[in-house]
């Protein structure tokens, strides 16, 4: 499975509704013991994060996430773009997620998603 291909089923995780999809989906990617930290939420492990995205679709049905970036790596860690958004095609502002990899890139180990653009700063 190539790095974007992962990350895809990363994000098309979280954009199905019905949980087995999610589940089936997000299995194979994630590794034991993995966390999914955002500023909402710290998730050890999928059934964490499974019940997670579970409680955002509640809230939101039918939002999806979509990357916006191509995928950036080095040293086994990945960042990615991505935005969240609504069925009638709103979103919020984007997020970026820096996702730490399994020595052979085939699963994630971890992620820290940051929601919003970055602001830039006044120093010069």
């Amino acid at each position: 499975m190539s790095l974007t291909h992962l990350i895809d089923s990363y994000c098309a995780a979280w954009s199905k509704e019905d949980s087995q999809q999610r589940r089936a989906l997000l299995l194979p990617i994630w590794s034991d013991g993995v966390t999914y930290t955002d500023p909402t939420v710290h998730a050890v492990g999928a059934e964490e994060l499974l019940a997670h995205i579970a409680g955002i679709q509640a809230k939101h049905p039918g939002a999806r996430i979509i990357r916006t970036s191509d995928v950036d790596v080095h040293h086994g860690i990945a960042r990615f773009a991505w935005k969240f958004v609504m069925p009638d095609g709103s979103s919020f502002p984007e997020g970026l997620d820096i996702a730490f990899l399994d020595p052979r890139q085939e699963r994630i180990t971890r992620i820290i998603g940051f929601f919003g653009p970055l602001v830039r700063s006044s120093v010069s």
